[in-house]
């Protein structure tokens, strides 16, 4: 699937695939559309978190470096190290960066040096640090020296407001969570309309890939994330009335499910989460999700198989690939859930049409997952 180069230029003027995992098939679409997909009574939650500019320049052990933000904790900061080199070389292509020890220190733009505090296990660059800037001045020090993580695909570099989704409010995120890009206040105030509820939680949306093979295949890192009190009342009584949970983007996905997975059922407040979803997980909260489109050898692509079978995911996926779908931050989308309400001008393809010899990868298709609602439905409110 081939990347998109660049930003679109109206933000929901991107295609939308939807999959229908109940009946099993699916249709083109636009983000434009969404309203009509969705019934009223449904619950639209959405990652509010504002993108970081998370790369920053400068000098370790005397060689330059590029260092990017990937989380932060009351006590440190995680950043991973990177060589020589800018946004047109694939991170893979970089040369090493140099080995630093505890006591090291970075020498950054805006003043700002961090201190290594220690490296992980799992990689030698990716560091814990402290920063000898703190409050109001370290932020200045990152708005005013850093960028937002860029791509070598893209045609130009990234300016930090296109790596925005329009309701990003608390600066979380390491890189966009892309899949609310395209929502335009107009398709919001339409779903509004649709009588479709629009819900919010903070996540700290992680670093998608380095180039080091050993601390991709550990990602995403454990990330925190904020479930507001109303999230957790909405989406308790969308569940009394029979109204579908979806989520936009597999941020709120890990927040939710992994809240649900470490307290039995929806908590407000902040945790942290290092749920990793695939095809054999069973979602408790999610009944769909709205997400970018990705390459199928992508930890994205995988968690898609805990909402669709195989079957329809993968003749989906087939058409995507021939009808030219645009992948990664800028791309198209898709909408995976049940029962989708399909307007009529669309096409509607069957999965038993497309390739009958597929065979299911768990089950023949995923239902919406109410057995799990009376657990659910407990708070911790009195």
């Amino acid at each position: 699937m081939t990347p998109a180069s660049r930003p679109p230029e109206r933000r929901d003027g991107v295609r939308l695939l939807a999959v229908d995992t109940e009946r099993e098939g699916f249709f083109d679409s636009g983000v434009d559309e969404l309203p009509q997909l969705l019934s009223s009574g449904d619950v639209v939650v959405v990652n509010d978190a504002a993108t970081l500019p998370a790369s920053l320049f400068g000098v370790a052990a005397g060689q330059p470096v590029e260092v990017r933000i990937a989380g932060r904790s009351p006590t440190h900061w995680s950043v991973v190290l990177f060589g020589r080199g800018d946004w047109h070389s694939p991170t893979e292509d970089r040369p090493a960066p140099p080995v630093l020890s505890p006591g090291a220190t970075i020498a950054l733009g805006g003043g700002l040096t961090a201190t290594v505090l220690g490296a992980s296990t799992v990689s030698s660059r990716l560091l814990r640090v402290q920063f000898d800037l703190s409050g109001a001045d370290l932020w200045a020090a990152i708005y005013t020296s850093g960028a937002p993580v860029q791509y070598s695909y893209q045609q130009r570099p990234l300016d930090l407001w296109s790596v925005q989704t329009v309701y990003g409010s608390q600066p979380w995120a390491v890189e966009m969570p892309s899949a609310g890009r395209p929502l335009a206040w107009s398709t919001l105030l339409a779903l509004r309309r649709r009588g479709v509820i629009l819900a919010s939680l903070t996540h700290a949306a992680g670093l998608s890939a380095t180039g080091d093979p050993a601390l991709d295949s550990a990602l995403p890192l454990p990330e925190r994330y904020h479930v507001p009190r109303r999230t957790v009342d909405i989406i308790n009584r969308a569940r009394k009335r029979g109204g579908r949970i979806i989520a936009v983007g597999t941020s709120v996905v890990r927040a939710l499910e992994g809240n649900v997975r470490e307290h039995g059922h929806l908590v407000p407040g902040e945790h942290v989460t290092d749920l990793i979803i695939d095809a054999s997980f069973q979602a408790r909260v999610a009944d769909g999700i709205l997400t970018g489109m990705h390459n199928q050898d992508e930890s994205h692509y995988k968690l898609l198989g805990a909402f669709s079978g195989r079957d329809t995911l993968t003749a989906s996926w087939r058409h995507a690939v021939e009808t030219g779908y645009l992948c990664h931050e800028f791309g198209d989308v898709s909408l995976l859930m049940p029962n989708i309400s399909r307007p009529k001008h669309r096409r509607w393809i069957s999965t038993s049409a497309t390739d009958s010899k597929v065979r299911p990868m768990v089950a023949s298709s995923r239902r919406s997952p109410r057995r799990d609602s009376k657990l659910l439905l407990q708070t911790s409110a009195a």
